[in-house]
């Protein structure tokens, strides 16, 4: 039985240095048809107060949380998420430990952790070598890609503007921080054997990844930028038009859709059992919600 929502957000989330960050959007889609809605759409977020923000919408009504981020390194390729390192967790929860503890940035920021505390491991330019020998993948981003939906980035790749490290590190100190209050699927719904059932009532966070709901709306490019296709988005995932005074950003319109996209696909089973998610899986790398 899936779990009974009563509200779908969107984070689009943000590796970058610093107190407050443009990159940050988020979107709430109420039951229903209702248009998602941007929270705070003014507002500059900064990482800590999206957690603040998220425990206070949690406890305020049933609500499916999806982050723009890779919650954990791959393992199953080379049995380790940082190979030839001593004392490095092989779990997802005790490796956000072990991020939290090694960053020292504001904000939940965790450049440091790629730049100092284990530098080798990530392609910054043409001198760390091949950039090839760095492009290691989850299981679920080897499903995503064999689907034809393009190539998943990998958070080792920590340079250019579409890189994803900083930011999943990042997501990988917030989640610490969150502490299981509020559950994250599927890592502690398999701590102790296979992946339990969700819970009827409550709230989860899931990762999820904006370009896979844009393409599940019929999009063709990666990007979404007018009025237009926005509201022909939305209409795909069976939400009534955006209400924007605006001309929307890319951000936006990522968390625009993705709320939109949670909605449409929660209340289908195959989304929270993929097959090629097991529970070792569950405990390591977790799972973009939305692939199967």
């Amino acid at each position: 039985m899936t779990p009974n929502f009563a509200r779908f957000a969107a984070i689009d989330w943000s590796g970058a240095k610093g107190k407050r960050h443009k990159g940050i959007a988020i979107a709430l889609a109420e039951i229903g048809e209702f248009p998602p809605q941007l929270v705070r759409p003014d507002h500059v977020w900064s990482r800590t107060e999206v957690l603040e923000w998220l425990l206070a919408a949690a406890a305020e009504a049933p609500t499916l949380f999806g982050f723009d981020f890779s919650a954990a390194p791959p393992i199953a390729e080379r049995g380790a998420y940082l190979p030839g390192e001593a004392d490095v967790p092989t779990d997802a929860r005790s490796f956000w430990a072990y991020v939290d503890a090694l960053s020292d940035d504001e904000d939940l920021g965790a450049a440091s952790f790629l730049e100092r505390a284990h530098r080798r491991h990530f392609y910054f330019g043409a001198a760390d070598g091949t950039k090839r020998d760095f492009l290691h993948h989850r299981v679920c981003e080897h499903a995503f890609n064999a689907t034809g939906g393009g190539k998943a980035s990998t958070l080792y790749d920590a340079i250019g503007a579409a890189q994803v490290a900083k930011a999943s590190f990042a997501g990988m100190r917030l989640l610490h921080r969150l502490g299981g209050r509020v559950p994250f699927w599927p890592v502690d719904f398999a701590q102790d054997g296979p992946v339990d059932p969700l819970p009827k009532n409550g709230s989860v966070v899931v990762e999820i990844y904006t370009r896979a709901f844009i393409r599940l709306a019929g999009q063709s490019g990666r990007k979404v930028r007018t009025h237009a296709q926005l509201d022909s988005a939305l209409a795909a995932l069976g939400s009534r038009p955006a209400e924007l005074a605006h001309d929307p950003n890319d951000h936006e319109t990522d968390v625009l859709i993705a709320a939109a996209g949670l909605r449409a696909i929660a209340p289908d089973e195959k989304y929270w059992h993929p097959p090629a998610l097991t529970p070792e899986l569950a405990r390591t790398e977790g799972w973009t919600f939305g692939i199967v």
